[in-house]
């Protein structure tokens, strides 16, 4: 994506509603995306008018990179195996990883807040329907993973531990491309099903009449502003902030080096409605990944997140060649690793680790999915960095950390690295041969496995997720740092997605759907698909309520 095909940012001071509109339509989705894209549809198929404006010169947004895994509770192929996954059981298990401080199992709200319970509960009981319809209207027609589990399928709560997560059904066999498929299945049932998509309009401010959203003004990247009204509402679907530097750096508890998200992902809506009193809820909160540095410092736009790190014979080391982490983990909390504070040092020790490996796991291991980082020849590799022997390759860490020293506080290895790196290695070649990990555990629940990506088939080995690391070079490394698929804070929504203000009234005629408002989930990610899941079931409810809101006449909209 070339940012200079996008129109550029401009007041979102509210405009009038006096001097007509360029065009109306009966729901005006701004965002083209995994939300917006089931926005709109959702609202056409009742017969509704729709205009879509994307600010992109393309949809899709961050669901062009995602492998668009969508987590589903109580799903049709579930249902049909026998697999039981009853309400309340699910209710516990969101709301035990949610704030789980607050958990509490025997208050009705599970300890929670009211409105984070009704979306847990409103996201149950809505997210199958929303998904067999777009199936049924050959939008996003998909295909079951039975066997793949919940991040978290080893704590009770969780009684249905298999079998929620569905991907497009067009996707390869290791789901990687399922976020290209899922845009291309929805993006032609868009045009196939006449909303009027409009790329490159990027929405600057909203249109307001005594206190009802009616409409928005867009920008195009030749300069021309186009006034577009909406009859019944205008929904947000434009993705969060992970490209807004004062939003991460004022809002997000940890100081990540942005993410993967697209590059439109620069938290408008924050901008747009704060002049309409909107409650920004879970600002501090994001969707997790670790991230290679020099991509993230690039803002390379086919960067993506590292949701599975390659290779049984490596490990992640830090500044100072300690292994500090397992390197197996989930996404979303392996990325919480590299935020760890040392208040004795006053510094993060690990926001760069070093994901250091060895001519197996580069010959066996390297793959262009998922966000690995070992890629193979011919595949754009500045990021990797290369060593004959330990010694060579930390010289030639230590040259390139000094290249990125001004994004990092100064950060070097430390002298003894060559000596700690020798001796970390020892003792993970020893968990290895060993098949258990007495440091971190790696390999030790389910889902590390579903992450371990392609590795040299040995069926000997004791723990698939690891193998010694050579004696012998050549040896590879790269700087890893943590950052965000996208953030999930925002203005908080109703159960039908209706924006609210402060004093939790909705703001008549606008709605949000997706990472641009606030997830209910806190700082948890439930399972794969737990972003794109909960989305579309928000954009199915969202649209059915912007469909009953009482239209304004064509004649009254074009004169307000």
């Amino acid at each position: 994506m070339n940012t200079a095909d996008m129109a550029a940012r401009a007041s979102s001071r509210p405009a009038a509603a006096g001097g007509g509109f360029d065009t109306v339509a009966d729901i005006v989705v701004a965002g083209g995306g995994a939300g917006g894209l089931p926005a709109a549809l959702f609202a056409r198929w009742q017969g509704n008018d729709v205009i879509l404006l994307e600010k992109a010169p393309q949809l899709g947004g961050t669901a062009n990179k995602a492998a668009f895994w969508y987590w589903v509770p109580n799903n049709r192929p579930m249902r049909e195996a026998g697999i039981v996954d009853e309400e309340e059981a699910f209710l516990r298990y969101v709301a035990r990883l949610s704030r789980p401080q607050s958990y509490d199992p025997d208050s009705p709200t599970l300890g929670k807040d009211r409105w984070e319970f009704d979306a847990y509960r409103a996201f149950y009981r809505t997210a199958s329907d929303a998904v067999e319809l777009l199936a049924e209207k050959d939008a996003l027609v998909y295909r079951p993973c039975p066997e793949v589990p919940d991040y978290w399928s080893q704590i009770p709560e969780d009684e249905a531990a298999k079998g929620r997560v569905l991907v497009p059904a067009g996707a390869r066999e290791s789901m990687s491309d399922g976020g290209k498929v899922a845009v291309a299945s929805l993006s032609r049932a868009a045009y196939r099903d006449g909303v009027d998509v409009r790329l490159s309009h990027r929405v600057q401010r909203l249109i307001v009449d005594g206190g009802r959203v009616v409409g928005v003004e867009a920008t195009t990247p030749d300069g021309r502003t186009v006034r577009v009204g909406a009859r019944k509402a205008v929904v947000f679907a434009t993705g969060g902030f992970t490209h807004d530097p004062q939003l991460r750096y004022n809002f997000l508890s940890v100081p990540a080096y942005g993410g993967c998200g697209a590059l439109t992902n620069e938290g408008d809506i924050v901008r747009i409605t704060s002049r309409s009193g909107v409650q920004l809820r879970n600002m501090n909160h994001a969707w997790m990944c670790p991230i290679p540095l020099e991509k993230a410092l690039r803002r390379d736009p086919e960067m993506s997140g590292m949701f599975s790190v390659a290779g049984d014979s490596t490990i992640f080391v830090n500044k100072a060649g300690r292994r500090t982490v397992n390197e197996k983990l989930p996404y979303n909390e392996l990325a919480q690793h590299f935020f760890r504070w040392d208040p004795d040092k006053a510094e993060y020790p690990n926001l760069v680790m070093i994901q250091i490996w060895d001519r197996r796991s580069q010959e066996h291991s390297a793959s262009d999915e998922y966000g690995r980082l070992i890629v193979p020849e011919g595949t754009p590799d500045y990021h990797v960095i290369k060593g004959d022997t330990f010694e060579e390759l930390a010289a030639n860490i230590a040259a390139r950390l000094e290249s990125v020293r001004a994004h990092t506080g100064g950060l070097a290895l430390e002298p003894d690295f060559v000596a700690n790196l020798r001796a970390s290695i020892k003792r993970f070649n020893g968990f290895a041969e060993a098949g258990v990990d007495e440091d971190f555990h790696r390999g030790g629940q389910p889902i590390q496995f579903v992450f371990n990506g392609p590795v040299k088939e040995d069926p000997d080995k004791p723990n698939a997720t690891m193998a010694p690391i050579s004696a012998e070079g050549p040896y590879y490394a790269a700087l890893v740092t943590g950052g965000t698929l996208d953030t999930k804070g925002g203005p908080r929504t109703d159960v039908h997605g209706r924006i609210v203000d402060v004093e939790e009234e909705p703001i008549p005629g606008l709605y949000g759907v997706g990472n641009c408002t606030a997830s209910a989930s806190a700082q948890a990610y439930w399972a794969g698909g737990a972003t794109i899941g909960p989305i579309i079931a928000q954009a199915y409810r969202a649209a059915n309520a912007a469909h009953e809101e009482t239209a304004a006449t064509p004649e009254t909209a074009a004169a307000v």
